[in-house]
């Protein structure tokens, strides 16, 4: 027989709202919300509560939002709930052992990716940048490792090959609230098989970075459009039309590999029209789509060129060799 679980929902960002959605409309019943401290957003710099912060007000739960699980204070404070389960989905903070034992039935977390594929903390946007072909959510039990905890359901989906993160995030969104209900039923019921991970497997999802979207025109074609699409919409990939100025990005929101090769140096572009922007790789042809100039808002390729046309000239060279420029 099941029963409805007495739950603590630790998330932040809008996946995690999501599916602290879905518990909300279970059988069991949500007792608090843990969520990152309110963070300044918008010109303003206005302190602004977390999406999940915002659902639980809509619903009158009691909200806490320490800056660390490591104080004794926070610690109590948690017991005292009394939970039978928490559920951490995209919450941001680390939490230590005694943390995971309070609960009865200790802490499951949502992930983002096929365990042990991808632990870390982007393991949505590595998936797209290295070109997986599938992706999924994993329920896991939490253990004082990264994302190493016994899986306790997976739901898989495919990444399809015009996919940006964001098109796979709100898929895995909806797909994670089902699998979550799912889990908590078999907790619930005492039908859990949790499985082992195999380290052997695993590979870790480092934060994303400014940085390393800067394309290398000497990779393939292939390979960029991963990139590009994996890093959009943050923090999206770009490059450096003048190597003079190292501070000056473009910005590259939609592209496509071309079934066509050329001789041409990589970073060349080879033609220049309506449909895009032929740049040579270093194997294959990349047609750009959309861009981003330096102080400019994203414009369509057609648009860009009907006032930039001289910056887009077939035989101009884009920034090349390519070096990277760690830039905030």
């Amino acid at each position: 027989m099941s029963k409805a679980l007495r739950i603590v929902f630790a998330g932040t960002p809008e996946f995690a709202a999501i599916h602290l959605q879905s518990v909300l409309d279970s059988e069991h019943e949500v007792i608090a919300v843990y969520t990152q401290p309110d963070r300044p957003a918008g010109r303003g710099r206005k302190l602004t509560p977390s999406p999940v912060k915002e659902l639980a007000l809509k619903h009158d739960l009691p909200v806490y939002q320490p800056k660390s699980l490591r104080n004794e204070e926070a610690q109590q404070e948690l017991s005292a709930l009394n939970a039978d389960l928490m559920i951490v989905v995209a919450y941001g903070l680390i939490l230590p052992k005694v943390v995971l034992e309070t609960p009865v039935h200790g802490c499951i977390n949502v992930h983002g990716s096929i365990l042990p594929r991808w632990r870390g903390a982007a393991p949505i946007q590595r998936a797209v940048a290295s070109g997986d072909q599938e992706s999924g959510v994993t329920i896991m039990q939490m253990d004082e490792g990264l994302d190493t905890g016994d899986m306790l359901l997976k739901v898989t989906c495919p990444i399809n090959p015009t996919d940006t993160s964001q098109d796979l995030y709100d898929r895995l969104a909806e797909l994670g609230g089902p699998a979550l209900i799912e889990t908590l039923s078999m907790i619930s019921t005492g039908t859990l098989q949790p499985e082992k991970q195999n380290d052997d497997l695993a590979t870790y999802a480092r934060k994303m970075s400014k940085g390393e979207g800067q394309v290398d025109w000497n990779r393939s074609a292939a390979e960029l459009d991963c990139q590009i699409r994996g890093f959009n919409p943050w923090p999206v990939a770009w490059m450096l039309q003048d190597a003079e100025q190292q501070d000056k990005r473009t910005r590259i929101w939609e592209a496509s590999p071309l079934e066509e090769s050329s001789n041409a140096t990589p970073g060349t572009i080879i033609r220049a029209d309506k449909k895009g922007i032929d740049v040579a790789c270093g194997e294959g042809v990349l047609r750009l789509k959309k861009l981003q100039l330096p102080g400019s808002k994203a414009m369509n390729v057609l648009d860009l060129l009907n006032s930039r046309k001289e910056m887009f000239a077939p035989g101009t060279l884009f920034n090349s060799p390519f070096s990277k420029v760690e830039l905030s």
